[in-house]
């Protein structure tokens, strides 16, 4: 993996998400090694950003480097300056770019330019790195992911895209419950067919949040309203209005579910506090492992320069 992109789950292999997640506990139990000193990492920002800047600023500087804050205000990317020549001047000086953009696009061109690993740190299309965690968290509560039963309830967004693909990936049986016109697009669900038939898994989406959360054993949510969809918020109140997960549905999970979130959550839209702020819910222990998934991602990718 060193010296690659990962601009989306697609990009791993089975067995390399395994190493991913090995990687990611032991670096969680056994510490952090000096492994990235003298490297310096550039985060490239257009959205704002609470849990991705800090767990990646934080993991690199436990890995032993440090890392540069690039904000669209200052860098003005594909506006002040082309993606190409932002991502060949950040090669002379970076070891590796951190890009968070509002359209996936971005992402591929600063790869396709970049001569230094790129990481996808949230678009439009894909938001690889919370699936790693997600995966992570699941693993600890769980016991692994092969064979879990996962449900996912809401709008088939970036988030939900990538879990799906890991999800598959990994062997695990996977449900997403979304309204019509808010599922995830259609080559994303071949491609996590495909990825589940490989694995052992399953994958399947369907309209009934009752019926995608019965008896499973990881009930998953996220907000309807994503960043760039303000426009649309009213709309999306009202598709979504029967996907709201509530005590209620979470009863009808296995009585050992547990809830996940990525945050920010909307409480009192897709969720209630009697849910996130209850005995099954897994949320906090997810934002952690952001951390520690993101640190092997950095691990595995930039690690071969200080051997």
């Amino acid at each position: 993996m060193r010296g690659r992109d990962f601009i989306s789950i697609e990009d791993l292999s089975a067995d390399e998400l395994q190493v991913v997640l090995a990687t990611a506990a032991r670096l969680k139990s056994e510490g952090y090694p000096n492994a990235l000193a003298g490297q310096t990492l550039a985060l490239l920002f257009e959205k704002p950003s609470l849990r991705t800047r800090v767990s990646f600023d934080v993991g690199m500087q436990r890995l032993g480097g440090h890392t540069v804050y690039l904000p669209q205000s200052e860098v003005g990317l594909g506006q002040r300056e082309p993606v190409a020549d932002v991502a060949r001047v950040l090669s002379r000086y970076v070891h590796g770019i951190v890009a968070r953009t509002y359209a996936h696009q971005t992402l591929v061109d600063l790869a396709e330019h970049a001569s230094v690993p790129v990481i996808n740190a949230l678009s439009d299309e894909s938001h690889p790195c919370q699936a790693l965690a997600d995966l992570q968290t699941i693993n600890e509560r769980k016991g692994g992911v092969r064979g879990v039963r996962i449900a996912f309830i809401g709008d088939g967004n970036n988030v939900a895209v990538s879990l799906a693909q890991a999800s598959a990936l990994a062997g695990a049986h996977m449900t997403i419950a979304s309204p019509a016109g808010y599922r995830i697009p259609e080559e994303v669900m071949i491609g996590a067919e495909e990825f589940a038939r490989a694995s052992g898994g399953s994958f399947r989406v369907i309209a009934s949040p009752e019926e995608a959360v019965d008896g499973v054993d990881v009930v998953y949510t996220d907000v309807w309203t994503s960043m760039g969809q303000e426009d649309s918020y009213e709309r999306r109140l009202q598709a979504f209005a029967e996907y709201q997960v509530t005590p209620e549905l979470m009863a009808l999970a296995h009585p050992d579910a547990i809830f996940m979130h990525d945050l920010p959550a909307h409480r009192g839209e897709e969720i209630v506090d009697a849910v996130i702020e209850g005995p099954q819910s897994a949320v906090f222990d997810q934002a952690e492992n952001r951390l520690h998934a993101q640190a092997a991602i950095l691990l595995l990718l930039l690690g071969e320069a200080t051997e």
